[in-house]
């Protein structure tokens, strides 16, 4: 079985996110999932809470916050609480955090790729320990906390599943034994605007990711996803970018252009390949995916 989350984002009103929370849910997607920037971008908890509200099946989690703003104890408060409001459906998130204007405007600078590396496993540990009862008591450079203890609220799950999102080598062989889910997401290096990245889009890098978590539960973040009879044009564009061929394009797990079994086919070799059975699509393709979600997902 595939497994779909919808990565969604609300810019038109609570009206439009609750409409969307609901269609997602009658949809068949696994989880509900929310983008975690500050300063342009709702927060995400309050607005995972209100879908929790109108939905009871679907899951609900941020893709991912950044562990280099985020403290360990509001976080996992944050979380416990979306897990108690939603009947036990939250899914926690975690990334090292790539943009320098997000790590500047909580006062601190961005460290180097090590630092960053270290920061998240510190911030993620810490989280997990918290939602699992354990009193936190951390003291290093890139952490520090004392006695800290998340007595109230608890969460309704014994383990709120954790998803690590990122491509680094080193926190994707901590994510491969400590993660519920490791998200693959194609991005490479941070480009000099702190926004954009390079792409890791060959099936050698790919191949190189997935071995670095073996036996993992893998999930990819599907970057460009389109139903169409005419993938060529669809791409076009992008494959010149990249400096990749169409063909190329549609061999990797973050792309997934054409017709409905095109797609199916697709998916398929992902999972010959590389064990790949969970995606996350987009908000702007859940109508034209819904026939996939339901072809795929029983």
């Amino acid at each position: 079985m595939t497994t779909f989350s919808l990565q969604a984002v609300p810019r038109d009103g609570a009206k439009a996110w609750l409409d969307l929370a609901r269609r997602a849910e009658e949809a068949g997607f696994d989880t509900l999932l929310t983008a975690d920037h500050p300063g342009v971008c709702p927060d995400p908890y309050p607005v995972l809470a209100a879908a929790a509200a109108v939905t009871s099946r679907i899951r609900l989690g941020v893709y991912v916050s950044n562990a280099g703003i985020r403290e360990p104890m509001p976080l996992a408060s944050a979380v416990a609480t979306l897990d108690l409001l939603s009947g036990g459906r939250a899914r926690f998130g975690i990334g090292a955090g790539h943009t320098p204007a997000e790590w500047a405007a909580v006062g601190r600078s961005r460290p180097g790729v090590a630092g960053r590396v270290r920061r998240c496993i510190a911030v993620a540990e810490a989280v997990r320990r918290l939602l699992d009862g354990e009193e936190v008591t951390v003291d290093s450079p890139e952490l520090t906390m004392t006695g800290a203890r998340l007595d109230d609220p608890r969460p309704v799950q014994d383990r709120i599943p954790m998803t690590f999102g990122g491509g680094n080598t080193e926190l994707l062989r901590w994510a491969g034994r400590h993660a519920d889910v490791v998200g693959l997401s194609g991005l490479g290096r941070t480009l000099p605007d702190g926004h954009r990245h390079t792409a890791r889009w060959s099936l050698d890098e790919i191949d190189a990711q997935v071995a670095l978590a073996p036996g993992a539960v893998l999930e990819a973040l599907v970057q460009i996803a389109v139903v169409t009879d005419d993938a060529d044009s669809v791409l076009a564009e992008s494959a010149a970018e990249l400096g990749l061929s169409v063909p190329q394009l549609l061999r990797t797990p973050f792309v997934l252009v054409g017709t409905e079994d095109e797609i199916a086919a697709a998916i398929a070799r992902h999972r010959e390949r590389w064990g790949i059975d969970r995606y996350v699509i987009r908000a702007p393709a859940l109508e034209s995916f819904t026939p996939i979600v339901a072809r795929l997902s029983c």
